[in-house]
């Protein structure tokens, strides 16, 4: 039993971190279902959004900034789909995926110019006080950081929203019925336009969501936009059409690089959890390309 404990430890924080991966994935996945679009911007919008969120906190309350922040977000988002990709509409997917390059960099310049470069701290009133569980199983307990418990409640939450909403309300079955095929939503008098910028107000919000949890645990730095490089792997693992491939990428890729760690690292080395990823979803790739949960693609000549 005094050997389980620190395996559980690692296990636990592998999963919560595997939710926040999935919460990153949950927006490439969000975009490409309504539009086709494999969105890399993604990423440089978790950062704009949290750097909008912790200076805006400087001189607001902080419901009111992470309301203005809520609407800075939908701005983005509208113009991004509205200026930049709606005029490319029919373009090859090369293309739209080089302008959300584009718009990466200029998200990034832009934010740095308006709210600055330095790394701020994103208070969101947690304890940091590390928590010890089960001590009366494990000797010393299970250490927990209520930041990791919060942030995974929070994307566990939203992505419970999610599914409730693309299941359970008109605008959801109107969001699946555009992913199933746009011509024949489009015939039945679906309007493609105003769905998709529901939809990228959606990843808007639902990186401004993951920009507060990865802010609060890493602080909100330029390098947070790197999170998204971390999502590839789980989009290739879960599927890139799948909500629920990316969840259960997410969590397979942070219990496995955290296990990977703790058992492979000491034979190899350390830093397994920076390449595991990436390795894991290249196996997938060579076996299963569509992800383990993607649709299989049948082009006929």
């Amino acid at each position: 039993m005094a050997e389980l404990g620190p395996v559980l430890e690692v296990l636990l924080g592998g999963l919560m971190s595997g939710v926040l991966y999935s919460l990153v994935a949950l927006g490439f996945v969000l975009i490409f279902k309504a539009s086709g679009v494999f969105n890399f911007a993604q990423g440089a919008m978790v950062l704009f959004a949290a750097l909008s969120l912790v200076r805006l906190a400087e001189w607001l309350p902080f419901p009111l900034a992470l309301l203005v922040t809520v609407l800075i977000m939908i701005a983005v988002a509208w113009t991004v789909e509205r200026l930049v990709l709606r005029p490319l509409v029919g373009q090859h997917g090369l293309i739209l995926f080089m302008a959300t390059i584009g718009v990466t960099f200029f998200l990034d310049g832009f934010g740095q110019t308006i709210w600055g470069s330095n790394v701020y701290q994103l208070d969101l009133g947690i304890p940091s006080t590390p928590w010890f569980l089960f001590e009366s199983l494990f000797p010393g307990g299970i250490l927990v950081s209520p930041v990791d418990v919060f942030a995974t409640v929070i994307a566990g939450s939203l992505v419970l929203a999610l599914s409730i909403f693309f299941h359970g309300t008109r605008i959801g079955r109107a969001l699946r019925a555009v992913a199933d095929d746009h011509q024949a939503a489009q015939s039945v008098g679906i309007p493609l336009n105003q769905i998709w910028l529901i939809v990228w107000s959606t990843a808007g919000i639902v990186a401004l969501v993951a920009g507060m949890a990865w802010g609060s645990k890493l602080g909100v730095q330029f390098s947070l936009s790197l999170v998204a490089l971390k999502a590839l792997p789980v989009l290739i693992l879960g599927g890139l059409t799948s909500i629920p491939g990316a969840i259960v990428g997410g969590l397979v890729v942070g219990a496995g690089e955290k296990l990977a760690e703790l058992y492979i690292g000491p034979l190899i080395g350390g830093g397994i959890e920076y390449w595991f990823a990436y390795v894991l979803a290249l196996a997938v790739l060579l076996v299963r390309p569509q992800g383990l949960f993607g649709e299989k693609i049948i082009e006929r000549v």
